[in-house]
C-alpha cells in the first residue's frame, strides 16, 4: 500500500508539530536543556539547581540552560549554597550568566569563588535565564543554588546545618529539591536529629515538608541525646550519631496515631506453630507474648492487599509500616475511599502517576512515608508491589480526626414539619389578603364620608355642574328663592381674632380690604387697590405685623349711610376710646357689610330707607374722605 503525496505531506506536518509541542512541553516542564545539567528540581515557587557531578568536578566542554519562572507579579530571590568555577581570564574556561527576561542587565559571566555577600541575588523579574558553560579546566566543584519568590522570606540553602543557628527556636524556608543534595543527617522524627544534620534534608526525613514543594519549617534546639538511631523515612536513610551539643526537633501538626477499628485482607496466612497450634496472621490476633501480630498474606496470593477502617473520618498525613525479619513489604501503593465502594489511587504532589512508597531499605523494618498532600478518608488500602517471602506488615496511620459537627436534635413531630410550614404559609396569605381588602374598604368609606360632608342640598343640586373657584372651606349654600321680607337663618358663627387698638382710639385696618372713603363704593373690587374709572388708587401700605380677617367691635351708629339714590354723606365716624391692655369680647361674629344694612338675624341687605337708623352692632371702619369734590361728583354705579 503506497501513500499519496498529500498524505505524506500531512504526516510530515503532523510529526513536525508533535516534535515542536514535545520540545516546548519538555522545556516548560523541566525548564532545562543541554548536556551539562545536574540536579534540577523546579517547583511552582521554589527550586534547586546544580552543575553536573556536584559536589565533584563538572565535565569538560558542557553547557546547560535553565529557565526559571514564577507567578506574575512576583520577583525572584537566588541563593548560592556553593559556587566554585575555575577562574580564568574572561571566564573562558567556565562561567555562569544570569539574564532577566525583562530587559534588565545580565549578571555575569561569573567564575572563581563568590564572597558571602555575593551569594544572595535579587532579580526584579518573575523570569530569568541561567546559562552555564564549561571549557577546558582542571578544578572546581561547580555550583549549587536555590531560588524562591519574594513572598517567602528566610530562604536557606540545602547545605545549611543546624549548627549555623544559635537561636533556641527559629523559622526558615526550605526550597524544593533538597532530598538528593549531598549532606548527612542523624536521628529520626520521634527522638530528634543531631544538630550537625542539614536542616532541609532532615525536615524532609521527618515529614515536615515535601521535597517536591518545599516549605517553611520551625525548629527548636533542645538537649542533646547520647545516641541518635538510624532510620529510613520518606526515601532518606539517616545515620547513627553520637552525642552532640544540641538536638533539633521539628514542629509538626496533625501527626497523632489514629485508631484503626477494623481490618480486611485479600488473604491470611494460616500457620501451624511448633506446638501444633493454628495461628492466623491477622492484626486482630496476638502472639504467645501478647503482642499484636502483623498481617501476612497467603503464599499463593499474587495480588495481596490490606484494608484498614478508621474510627472516624480523619485527615491522614502519614503511614508507618513495620515488617518481620523473615517477611516484609519492600514497596506499595495506597488507595483511599470515603464509602468503601469508590477507591482512588494516591498520587504525589504535582504528579499524575501513582506514587510508589518505599517500605524497606538495608534491613530497616520500620519505615515512615508522609503524604503530601494529606487525604481526608475513613478507609485505606495498602496494595504491596514487591515483598520478601510473603507480603507482611504492621501498619500505623498518622493524622488527626476531623472535628465532629453535631446535628440539631429533631423533635418527635419532626415529620410533620413540612405540613406545619405549608399551613402557616396559607394562613399568612389569607391574613395578607384580608388586610388588603379591609384597607380598600376603609379607604372607600372614608372617601364616601368626605363627599357626603361637602355635598349640596337637594334644592341647590343645579350648582354642582359648575366648578367654583373657591376652596371647599369658603363655600356656603343658600336657598335659591326667597322674598325680601323672608326671615333668613342665622349665618355660621366664626370666631375671629380682634384687631389691635391703638392708644388714641383708632383701630388698625383689616386685611380684607382697605378703608373706604366717604361717598365711595366699590361693589366689584377684587383686591385692595382696584378702583373704577382709573381714579386715585389707595397707596397706603399694609401694616408690617400680621393682620387677621376679623370684624371690628364697638362701632357707633352712622345715620348718614348712603341712600338707594347713590348719595354719599361726608360724615366721619367717631370711634370711642378703648382702654389699652384690654380686648373687646364679641358675642357673635359679624361679616363685612359695606354700604349695606344688617338685618337683626345678621344677614346683609340693601338699605331701603335712608333715614332709618343703623342698628347698634359690630361694623367695620369706613374710609376717611380724602378725595376732592370734583372726584366725588363722578357718578358711580350702585351695587346690585
Amino acid at each position: 500500500m503506497f501513500l499519496k503525496p498529500g498524505q505524506i505531506r500531512d504526516a510530515v506536518n503532523y510529526l513536525g508539530s508533535f516534535w515542536i509541542v514535545f520540545s516546548v512541553v519538555f522545556i516548560i516542564v523541566n525548564g532545562q536543556e543541554g548536556n551539562g545539567c545536574g540536579h534540577t528540581v523546579m517547583a511552582t515557587e521554589s527550586g534547586t539547581l546544580a552543575s553536573q557531578n556536584y559536589p565533584w568536578t563538572y565535565p569538560v566542554d558542557s553547557w546547560c540552560k535553565w529557565r526559571l519562572r514564577v507567578p506574575k507579579g512576583r520577583t525572584l530571590h537566588l541563593l548560592f549554597g556553593d559556587f566554585d568555577v575555575e577562574r580564568s581570564p574572561g571566564c573562558r574556561n567556565g562561567s555562569l550568566t544570569i539574564t532577566p527576561n525583562n530587559g534588565a542587565p545580565s549578571l555575569g559571566p561569573l567564575c572563581g569563588q563568590l564572597e558571602d555577600s555575593e551569594k544572595n541575588v535579587t532579580v526584579n523579574s518573575n523570569e530569568v535565564t541561567i546559562v552555564f558553560y564549561s571549557g577546558p579546566h582542571h578544578s572546581g566543584r561547580g555550583f549549587l543554588f536555590s531560588y524562591t519568590t519574594d513572598q517567602h522570606s528566610g530562604l536557606i540553602s540545602c547545605r545549611q546545618r543546624g549548627t549555623h543557628f544559635i537561636s533556641q527556636q527559629f523559622s526558615v524556608y526550605c526550597p524544593a529539591g533538597c532530598k538528593d543534595v549531598t549532606g548527612d543527617i542523624c536521628g529520626h522524627s520521634e527522638q530528634g536529629y543531631r544538630d550537625t544534620s542539614v536542616l532541609c534534608k532532615a525536615a524532609i526525613h521527618a515529614g515536615v515538608v515535601s521535597d517536591n514543594l518545599g516549605g517553611r519549617i520551625t525548629v527548636t534546639r533542645g538537649r542533646s541525646l547520647t545516641l541518635y538511631e538510624s532510620s529510613f523515612a520518606n526515601g532518606i536513610l539517616s545515620k547513627m550519631g553520637s552525642l552532640s551539643e544540641k538536638k533539633l526537633v521539628f514542629t509538626k501538626e496533625c501527626n497523632d496515631e489514629l485508631t484503626v477499628s477494623g481490618f480486611n485482607a485479600s488473604s491470611i496466612w494460616r500457620e501451624v506453630n511448633r506446638l501444633g497450634q493454628l495461628v492466623l496472621w491477622s492484626p486482630k490476633n496476638m502472639d504467645a507474648e501478647g503482642q499484636l501480630l502483623p498481617w501476612a498474606s497467603d503464599g499463593s496470593d499474587r495480588e495481596p492487599w490490606l484494608e484498614l477502617e478508621l474510627t472516624d473520618k480523619s485527615s491522614v498525613t502519614g503511614i508507618i509500616t513495620r515488617g518481620s525479619a523473615d517477611f516484609y513489604i519492600e514497596s506499595y501503593i495506597l488507595l483511599f475511599s470515603k464509602d468503601r465502594h469508590n477507591w482512588k489511587v494516591y498520587k504525589a504532589a504535582l504528579g499524575r502517576e501513582k506514587k510508589v512508597f518505599e517500605a524497606h531499605s538495608d534491613g530497616h523494618l520500620r519505615v515512615l512515608n508522609s503524604l503530601f498532600p494529606p487525604v481526608v478518608v475513613r478507609y485505606l488500602r495498602l496494595q504491596p508491589q514487591s515483598w520478601q517471602g510473603r507480603a507482611s506488615a504492621h501498619v500505623q496511620v498518622l493524622g488527626c480526626p476531623l472535628p465532629k459537627i453535631h446535628p440539631r436534635p429533631r423533635s418527635a413531630g419532626g415529620s410533620n414539619q413540612p405540613v406545619i410550614v405549608a399551613v402557616g404559609v396559607v394562613l399568612g396569605l389569607i391574613l395578607c389578603v384580608s388586610c388588603l381588602l379591609a384597607g380598600v374598604w376603609w379607604n372607600r368609606r372614608k372617601k364616601a364620608a368626605h363627599m357626603k360632608k361637602f355635598s349640596l342640598p337637594k334644592a341647590s343640586q343645579s350648582f354642582q355642574e359648575k366648578s367654583l373657584p373657591c376652596s371647599d372651606s369658603e363655600l356656603i349654600s343658600y336657598p335659591l328663592e326667597r322674598s325680601v321680607h323672608d326671615a333668613l337663618p342665622n349665618p355660621p358663627l366664626n370666631d375671629y381674632a380682634e384687631p389691635d387698638v391703638m392708644a388714641w382710639g383708632q383701630k388698625l385696618g383689616s386685611t380684607f380690604r382697605p378703608t373706604v372713603e366717604e361717598g365711595y363704593t366699590v361693589p366689584f373690587t377684587f383686591n385692595h387697590y382696584d378702583t373704577p374709572g382709573k381714579l386715585l388708587e389707595h397707596t397706603e401700605p399694609l401694616p408690617l405685623e400680621p393682620e387677621y380677617a376679623t370684624p371690628f367691635s364697638d362701632q357707633p351708629p352712622d345715620p348718614n349711610l348712603a341712600t338707594p339714590q347713590g348719595k354719599l354723606h361726608n360724615n366721619k365716624h367717631v370711634l370711642p376710646m378703648v382702654s389699652t391692655g384690654t380686648r373687646t369680647t364679641i358675642t357673635q361674629a359679624q361679616y363685612d357689610c359695606p354700604s349695606h344694612r344688617k338685618l337683626p338675624n345678621g344677614y346683609c341687605t340693601t338699605s331701603l330707607h335712608a333715614n332709618v337708623s343703623r342698628p347698634a352692632s359690630v361694623v367695620y371702619t369706613e374710609p376717611e374722605p380724602l378725595l376732592s369734590d370734583s372726584l366725588l361728583q363722578h357718578p358711580y354705579e350702585e351695587p346690585f
